[in-house]
């Protein structure tokens, strides 16, 4: 990878012009120039050398009055999947580049390149060609904090016949150790785990932990092979901060022990006499499998390690903040313990639930689990902000469950009544907050009557918001204790069909409807004898967890959208004949 093409050149340039160029920055070349029409191409000795050049050349060294551009020199057949990206701005954070990258297609692998730059560079394989191009084409000259991202591919030796990427999941590869010019994107990890370690800490110490011109904070990373966000802009006069740590589980647990060490030298040092706890921040979806039955498992850490631990409570929960904060209280090697071993549970409840999570994804065409935010893949809470990506050309935005724009459905979702105002929430702020997360219309249908038993949640918006605003009422409804710590949420939901499709979801003599009861686990019924409403429409009724319902769901729409495309073939005029006689209801 270290022969550049030399763009914009002039039409005077010669050889020993080039020459001359390198020579004044200080660039090694190791053969001569090859001077065409308007370019040029030249090898450079390794890979930092050519990487210097584009640094220091492209787009800021004249020669006779034009800018050259210098970048790889890439063969067509090596234009594949691999790009290059420079000029990313210093201080962006891992999560917002992964969030835009992730937007043209599955991001395979993505490694820091070490330069003598300010900003940072990154090469990215994408799993697909049309990806990397799609890409290549939105990102290159893209304004990103008053920084333009520089695109370019890179060769591809191992480049493969174009085809799906295989499997969608993303691994990052380290490039050496995290540079002091770039602090927001230091290298990856070999062997990362994908659930980060957060920790609360006191504001005060945060500027210990950072030290001078961050020299401490550079220096665990180096140490723990970490990268480590400093989120202290968040929660502006807050007494915590949350700081969010990256590696493998052994590095987290290591980059934590020598933060509470700073910070109780700081304590020290500034004689601050109060007890300085561990406090970890755990997603809700994992905490009760890190308590265990009675409590077991959350006792069982406290007398292995000699700590106390407490867990906040349920009410401190909102739908933008769904970590709960676990207090470990001992001595700094004992906290140290048992923060290794929470952090065991919690991983090991994340990597159950992405399994069931990605054999549902492969039932149902489309979805991008990724992109809904119903599992922590970083920081919750502190994902990218959408404002800062570029847009992404037909699929606006985020993957959706079909190419182009997905048709919007009603749900009618059946709730326990009592649930109703922990649904609607004070002054309706959570149905307010739950309809703008998941892009959806939400509202509670008036009760039929004194004493009904269940209220209907109306849920309009197209596959992707259905999914997001079901997920979050089915989590409600547990974590309000609707449902016993045992019991499984299962809810009904009601669908409608046109009144001549339900025959298609029925099947002959069952035969459909039955496959999808087996396929999906959920209970579906197209009651008999129903009277069609003033749309010609019947309901089918859908009974189960969660999981179960969405890929019901998903599945009676595939069978409406074959019905409508043969509808349409059937409604095309046939040439030299006559226009098909309409189907009588």
């Amino acid at each position: 990878m270290n022969k550049l093409y030399i763009g914009n050149v002039s039409a005077e340039a010669s050889e020993e012009d080039l020459e001359s160029v390198f020579e004044q920055w200080k660039i090694p070349h190791s053969g001569p120039f090859l001077v065409k029409s308007g370019y040029a191409f030249v090898d450079c000795p390794d890979e930092k050398a050519a990487m210097r050049a584009i640094d220091v050349l492209s787009g800021k060294v004249e020669l006779h009055g034009k800018l050259l551009e210098v970048e790889h020199s890439v063969p067509k057949r090596q234009r594949s999947c691999k790009l290059q990206i420079r000029n990313i701005p210093p201080h962006m954070q891992w999560e917002v580049l992964d969030g835009m990258l992730a937007q043209y297609g599955a991001v395979e692998s993505c490694e820091q390149v070490n330069t003598d730059t300010e900003t940072a560079v990154v090469n990215v394989r994408y799993g697909a060609k049309d990806h990397a191009r799609m890409a290549m084409e939105k990102l290159n000259g893209y304004m990103m904090d008053n920084y333009p991202l520089k695109v370019s591919y890179i060769p591809d030796e191992t480049a493969a016949p174009e085809g799906p990427g295989v499997g969608g999941r993303r691994g990052f590869n380290a490039r050496g150790p995290p540079r002091s010019g770039s602090p927001g994107l230091g290298a990856r990890p070999k062997v990362q785990s994908d659930i980060p370690l957060r920790v609360l800490v006191p504001t005060q110490f945060v500027g210990a932990i950072i030290g001078k011109e961050g020299a401490t904070i550079r220096n665990i990373t180096k140490q723990t092979h970490s990268k480590i966000d400093i989120h202290r802009k968040e929660n502006a006069g807050a007494a915590e901060k949350p700081i969010t740590i990256h590696s493998t589980p052994e590095g987290c647990s290591k980059a934590c022990t020598t933060i509470m060490e700073i910070m109780q030298k700081e304590a020290l040092d500034t004689k601050f006499t109060e007890e300085i706890p561990l406090k970890i921040l755990a997603h809700n979806n994992f905490v009760g499998r890190l308590i265990g039955k009675e409590g077991r498992n959350l006792k069982k850490i406290e007398q292995d390690t000699g700590t106390k631990i407490t867990i906040s409570p349920l009410q401190d929960l909102t739908l933008y903040n769904p970590e709960r904060t676990i207090t470990v209280k001992g001595c700094i090697e004992a906290c140290s313990r048992a923060e290794e071993e929470v952090m065991k549970k919690v991983r090991e409840a994340y990597e159950s639930d992405m399994a069931a999570m990605n054999l549902q994804s492969n039932l149902i065409p489309g979805l991008n689990l990724n992109a809904l935010g119903l599992f922590p893949s970083g920081t919750p809470g502190m994902g990218p902000s959408m404002s800062n990506f570029p847009p992404s050309g037909a699929h606006g935005g985020c993957s959706s469950f079909g190419q182009g724009q997905p048709e919007s459905e009603t749900v009618h979702l059946f709730i326990p009544a009592l649930a109703v105002g922990a649904i609607i929430g004070k002054q309706g702020q959570h149905i307010k907050q739950l309809s703008h997360f998941a892009g959806a219309s939400i509202k509670i249908a008036p009760a039929e009557g004194m004493d009904a038993k269940q209220r209907m949640v109306i849920i309009v918006g197209p596959p992707e918001a259905q999914f997001k605003a079901q997920c979050r009422i089915f989590g409600k409804l547990k974590e309000e204790n609707f449902f016993g710590p045992k019991e499984e949420v299962k809810l009904e939901a009601h669908i409608k069909v046109p009144s001549f499709a339900a025959g298609r979801v029925i099947g002959k003599g069952g035969k459909t409807v039955n496959e999808l009861q087996n396929l999906t686990c959920a209970e579906v019924v197209v009651p008999r004898d129903q009277t069609p409403d003033e749309n010609d429409q019947v309901i089918v009724k859908i009974s189960g967890h969660f999981f179960a319902c969405q890929l019901a769901q998903r599945k009676i729409q595939e069978i409406l959208a074959q019905v409508r495309r043969q509808q349409q073939q059937q409604l095309k005029p046939q040439p030299g004949g006559q226009p098909p006689m309409p189907r009588r209801k």
